[in-house]
């Protein structure tokens, strides 16, 4: 009966420990795939930044020669105005963002731990009847 018991409690660590190792490889390959996209993310907004840029400086120039009579300093107020409300578009769009990914859980782990407690939960329940 010893022996029983002893092998139980092994198999029960070993479990645990195999559990415990699912979830540190589920959180880091979760971790990878959003650092990944996060640099590539960050390179894309840079270089569109760039072309913003230069777009805009264009547009306020247009701006300046077509309504504003050569005045440029009306045009590039224009600009500035555009430029806060996409700072602002895309601060709440970062913000949504953030929120939707929570923080990486090793579900896969998570949902074995539960089974194997609802397995050993009955598996004493009928051991003890």
């Amino acid at each position: 009966m010893s022996e029983l018991v002893f092998d139980v409690a092994e198999k029960s660590s070993s479990l645990v420990r195999e559990e415990i190792e699912l979830a540190k490889t589920e959180v880091s390959e979760k971790v990878g795939k959003i650092l990944r996209g996060s640099v590539v993310g960050i390179a894309a907004g840079i270089f569109a930044f760039l072309a913003l840029i230069l777009v805009m400086e264009g547009i306020a120039w247009l701006l300046a020669e077509e309504v504003f009579d050569g005045n440029a300093w009306p045009g590039f107020f224009v600009e500035a105005a555009a430029f806060l409300l996409i700072a602002a578009a895309a601060g709440f769009i970062a913000y949504r963002s953030v929120q939707a990914g929570a923080p990486p859980l090793p579900e896969q782990a998570i949902a074995e731990a539960k089974l194997t407690k609802e397995t050993l939960e009955s598996g004493a329940k009928a051991g003890g009847e």
